[in-house]
C-alpha cells in the first residue's frame, strides 16, 4: 500500500523545544522507505511552498537529524499564515507538479485548519493526497489528545522557574514581598496551572494561580494577595497572559501596533504589570512582575525527555499513517497509564480538531479559582519527566528555619 511520490513536511505557529524532534521524525521514517522520493521542507510553513521556497532534506547527512532532534525552534522556519481559496488552488497546482503524494504539517489548531482545508481541496479535485497534521501546541489546547508535544516541556520550565522566584521573593521579601509571573497561554491555563507542579508545602510558590477559565476580580485577587502575605510574608502569583476580568476583558491591554496576527488572535502585554502597580497601590505592598517571553516555549537546557520522546515518535507515526492510506488526520497521544507513565500514539480525523479548543477542565481547577487541584498534578507530573525540579536542600531546610537550632555567638 501507498502511491509512490514526494513528502513534503513543514512546521507552522509559535516554536518549542520539541518542534525539531517531530521534523526529526518525519525525516527519518521516510527516509529508507523507497515509496518516498525527495523528501521536501517547506521553508517557514505554508507560505514556503507558495513561494516554492524548498529544501530537499534527503540530501542532508544522516547525522543532522539526531542532532536536529535535540535544537529548539523550527530549523525549517515557522510563520503564522492564514489560507485564502486562492492560496489553495496555487497549492494544489505545485503539489500536481511536484508529485508531492504525502503532506505533514506539524503545528497547531490553526496549523490543522491548514491541513484540513488542503486535504478536502485535494479530495475535491481528485488528487491523491494523504495529509497528516502533527501536534505541537504549548498550550495544551488540541482536542481528543491527551496532551500536545510541547505542553510537557514548557511545564517542566514553569514549574521550575516558579520554584526559583520563590525562593528570591521569600529571601527578598521585606523589600519586595509580592512577585507575579506572567506565562503563555491563548485562552486556557494549562501553562499556568503548570507552575504549581513543584509545590510541595503550602508555603512554597506558587501560592495564586490565574487562568483564564475563571473571571478574575480585582477586589478578590487584592484579598487573596493580602491573605497570602500575612501568613507567609510574601506571594507569588502566576497569571496567564489572556486573564479576563468579571466582563470577559483581558486585563492585559492590547499591544497597539501588532493588534492581532493573520488568524485573529489578539497580541496582549500588560497584565502582570497591571497586577503588579494594582497590588502596590491598593495595598501599598512593593510588587515586582517577571515575563519570560518567548524562551519559555523553547527553552531546550529544561525540555521534558517525555516530551522530546512523544514528538519524535508522533512525527514517524504521520509518515507510517500517510503511507498506509490515511489523510484528513492528525496524530494524537493516548494515555495508557500514568503509573508508571505510558501512552500510545492514534489518529482522530482533522475536521474534529480544526479551529477548537480544549479548556483546563473544572476538575483541575480549585474552588475558589486561584490554584489547581490535585487532579492536575496527577495528570500533569508525569508529562514533564515524573518529577519537577526541585531543590532538596533547601525542602529539607527551608530558609525560615536556618539557624533556628544554632544560635549565633554572641
Amino acid at each position: 500500500m501507498g502511491i509512490k511520490g514526494r513528502l513534503i513536511v513543514g512546521q507552522s505557529g509559535g516554536c518549542t523545544a520539541v518542534i525539531n524532534a517531530s521534523l526529526a521524525g518525519v525525516v527519518e521514517a521516510a527516509l529508507p522507505d523507497d515509496r518516498i522520493g525527495d523528501i521536501l521542507g517547506m521553508r517557514h510553513g505554508i507560505e514556503g511552498l507558495l513561494r516554492r521556497e524548498l529544501i530537499n532534506l534527503r540530501a542532508e547527512p544522516a547525522h543532522v537529524w539526531p542532532a536536529i532532534q535535540r535544537t529548539p525552534s523550527a530549523a525549517l522556519g515557522s510563520a503564522r499564515y492564514k489560507l485564502s481559496e486562492g492560496d489553495i488552488e496555487r497549492i494544489l497546482e505545485t503539489l500536481r507538479e511536484l508529485d508531492v503524494r504525502y503532506f505533514v504539517y506539524i503545528g497547531g489548531n490553526d496549523s490543522a485548519d491548514t491541513a484540513h482545508r488542503i486535504s478536502r481541496a485535494a479530495e475535491h479535485a481528485g488528487y491523491e493526497l494523504h495529509a497528516i497534521s502533527v501536534p505541537k501546541t504549548i498550550d495544551n489546547d488540541l482536542p481528543h489528545t491527551d496532551h500536545s508535544p510541547g505542553y510537557g516541556s514548557i511545564a517542566r520550565f514553569v514549574s521550575t522557574v516558579t520554584q526559583e522566584i520563590g525562593l528570591d521573593t521569600e529571601a527578598m521579601r521585606r523589600v519586595d514581598p509580592v512577585k507575579i509571573l506572567e506565562v503563555m497561554g491563548r485562552d486556557a491555563g494549562w501553562v499556568a496551572a503548570s507552575a504549581s507542579l513543584g509545590k510541595q508545602r503550602p508555603s512554597d510558590a506558587p501560592h495564586l494561580i490565574y487562568m483564564p477559565e475563571r473571571p478574575l476580580s480585582r477586589e478578590r485577587f487584592l484579598r487573596d494577595v493580602q491573605e497570602c502575605h500575612a501568613q507567609h510574608g510574601y506571594a507569588v502569583v502566576v497569571v496567564t497572559e489572556t486573564v479576563r476580568d468579571e466582563t470577559g476583558e483581558s486585563i492585559a491591554r492590547t499591544d497597539p501596533v501588532f493588534s492581532q496576527d493573520a488568524f485573529g488572535h489578539r497580541y496582549l502585554t500588560g497584565a502582570a504589570s497591571y497586577l503588579s502597580d494594582l497590588v502596590a497601590r491598593e495595598l501599598g505592598l512593593r510588587a515586582r512582575f517577571d515575563k519570560p517571553g518567548t524562551i519559555q516555549r523553547m527553552n531546550m537546557a529544561l525540555a521534558s525527555e517525555v516530551d522530546v520522546n512523544e514528538a519524535y515518535m508522533a512525527g514517524r507515526h504521520a509518515v507510517r499513517a500517510a503511507l498506509e492510506g490515511e489523510t484528513d488526520r492528525m496524530v494524537s497521544i493516548e494515555r495508557v497509564s500514568s503509573q508508571p507513565y505510558e501512552s500510545r500514539l492514534g489518529l482522530v480525523p482533522l475536521e474534529h480538531i480544526a479551529n477548537q479548543q480544549k479548556l483546563l477542565p473544572d476538575e483541575y481547577i480549585n474552588q475558589e479559582g486561584n490554584h489547581v487541584t490535585e487532579a492536575f498534578r496527577e495528570y500533569a507530573l508525569p508529562l514533564i519527566g515524573g518529577e519537577a525540579a526541585t531543590y532538596p536542600r533547601l525542602r529539607a531546610v527551608p530558609f525560615a528555619t536556618l539557624g533556628s537550632s544554632v544560635p549565633a555567638e554572641a
